[in-house]
């Protein structure tokens, strides 16, 4: 009725940094949710050019990404889709205008600061928050694929990761160069990548991680070899899995080996291969996400939802 549709809050949002590959899906699902609204986008590159997959709004352009040139205005959300150590400044101008304005950041600068909640809403309880620092995706995928068993886990867990090459980011660079990854895996950063210390930081403290970079679009394949503290069987640890899950409707757990081409442009990460040594007590489990959705976008949505005391799957579609 008219009288229900008065009540929905719209929340406006103010994106700094949209050109970038998560910034335009970000825009695309704040275009197909029903409570927000996106009033201004700025960027360093491509001031005064239109915002073209945002359709609720086909005059609005990108602004010049400035100090100087930031306005609030009745701006409820601001989207930070920057790159790494470059939200502080703009965190600082934020807060000088409004204690009030829920800030998400999408870089890694606040994973590791206590007064920013860190959330993936199907792991993590967290209240609303006006600071919200949204996890990394390799480090979703890593968390979703043991956070059933940390407490079972004996010494240490090792996660080999695989990205398409969207991970690199869209300015050119040797782990998204054509020609560096024809018929080629590139392995990077083998130790103490950002990722390892962000699951370190929120889930288990004794990972270690080695992603790599492949020569397709988008996705992420993780794979983690635990040691559990005592013998399990197959059956029941998938269905530890299922239990944990069950009312996460963008998870699915699945006994066969996950592929990355059946959760590329979805919400949906899926967890399986599950497989045990002949010791009983040496897993391997394997999880696919898709980078730029459930690893950055999705998980963004879900967790403003959340700020905003709304369904944290409102406006997301799955199924």
């Amino acid at each position: 009725s008219q009288g229900q549709l008065s009540m929905i809050k719209n929340f406006n949002i103010a994106l700094f940094g949209g050109r970038g590959y998560v910034g335009q899906e970000i825009i695309q699902l704040i275009n197909i949710h029903p409570n927000f609204s996106l009033n201004r986008a700025y960027s360093s590159s491509s001031a005064g050019e239109r915002v073209l997959k945002y359709t609720k709004n086909k005059d609005l352009k990108y602004s010049l990404l400035t100090i100087e040139d930031i306005n609030l205005n009745n701006i409820d959300i601001v989207i930070l889709a920057l790159p790494n150590e470059q939200s502080f400044k703009y965190v600082e101008v934020i807060r000088k205008v409004s204690q009030s304005i829920i800030i998400i950041d999408l870089s890694s600068d606040h994973r590791f600061d206590d007064e920013w909640v860190y959330r993936i809403p199907e792991i993590h309880n967290g209240s609303p928050n006006p600071n919200i620092s949204n996890p990394g995706c390799y480090a979703t995928a890593i968390q979703l694929s043991v956070a059933p068993i940390t407490n079972l886990i004996k010494n240490k867990l090792v996660s080999i990761g695989i990205s398409g090459y969207s991970g690199a980011g869209s300015s050119p660079n040797d782990k998204n160069d054509p020609k560096n990854l024809s018929d080629n895996i590139i392995p990077y950063k083998l130790a103490d990548h950002i990722h390892e210390r962000e699951v370190r930081a929120h889930s288990y403290k004794d990972i270690f991680f080695s992603p790599h970079v492949a020569n397709f679009f988008r996705g992420i394949l993780i794979t983690s070899h635990v040691e559990l503290s005592d013998e399990v069987d197959l059956d029941a640890l998938i269905n530890l899995y299922k239990i944990f899950y069950k009312d996460k409707k963008l998870i699915t757990i699945i006994n066969n080996e996950p592929m990355i081409n059946n959760v590329a442009n979805t919400h949906n990460a899926i967890i399986g291969g599950f497989s045990i040594d002949l010791s009983k007590k040496n897993i391997v489990v394997c999880c696919v996400i898709d980078n730029l959705l459930k690893g950055a976008a999705t998980q963004a949505i879900q967790n403003l939802n959340i700020s905003c005391n709304l369904d944290n799957l409102t406006g997301i579609k799955h199924g």
